[in-house]
């Protein structure tokens, strides 16, 4: 989740680091990949809940430019956090994928993508704001200074998590397949940290900054789009 206004137009080179990242893979000989990223650029509207800003038009043409430089060979399943802009993210990046000959299936809103990991969405909104960083507050959850009655342990979320998505990763589906999972940068950042995603301790967590999850000679891998990779 977003504390702060970030600018929405540093982000455009991530889809296209996100769409090398994929067709590397997927040129290795990997068949499945998931692909758990933030969403795309979003309003900052400070007078409505967080959770129902929506992305910008410079966010959905992101979607759209992810969309048209994916494999054309891969058929992209949707999953996204329930918040308007996750799924629109999703949609929009399958949509454009579709449009340049792609194959597609629709999205759904998964919970486990949210917020799952906070007991006290408002103690947690606090701490976030007080915070000098996501990242520092990341470190501080993993440490185990922020409160229990807050947040479940990190590592826990973590695991969770990570079940979620291997699970998606191991289910049937098409020859070559690519699942979409839209989340926040809090769970981005929250899962780098936990699987040792983290060559380059402060770097921010863009849109469309993703993490690729994906088996390789029946070990199970994570990579950044800054080109780190780490067995799981």
């Amino acid at each position: 989740m977003e504390i702060g206004v970030k600018s929405e137009h540093g982000s455009h080179h991530f889809s296209e680091k996100a769409a090398a990242m994929v067709t590397d893979v997927f040129a290795s000989g990997v068949e499945r990949g998931v692909l758990l990223m933030r969403h795309s650029a979003r309003t900052f509207d400070p007078s409505i809940h967080d959770l129902l800003n929506k992305l910008t038009q410079h966010g959905r043409k992101l979607c759209s430019r992810l969309g048209e430089e994916l494999p054309k060979d891969l058929t992209l399943k949707g999953y996204a956090s329930p918040p308007s802009r996750c799924m629109e993210t999703a949609e929009a990046i399958i949509q454009a994928h579709v449009d340049r000959g792609g194959a597609g299936a629709r999205t759904r809103p998964v919970e486990a993508l949210g917020v799952f990991y906070a007991l006290d969405q408002q103690r947690m909104w606090k701490g976030l704001s007080s915070a000098p960083s996501l990242q520092h507050y990341v470190s501080q959850w993993f440490a185990g200074t922020v409160p229990g009655d807050v947040l479940i342990p990190a590592p826990l979320a973590v695991d969770l998590l990570l079940r979620v998505l291997q699970g998606k990763l191991q289910a049937p589906g098409a020859a070559r397949q690519l699942d979409l999972c839209v989340t926040h940068d809090l769970t981005i950042y929250t899962v780098r940290h936990g699987v040792g995603l983290e060559a380059a301790p402060g770097a921010e967590v863009e849109f469309l900054d993703g993490l690729l999850l994906y088996e390789r000679d029946s070990r199970l891998f994570m990579r950044d789009q800054r080109g780190n990779e780490v067995n799981l």
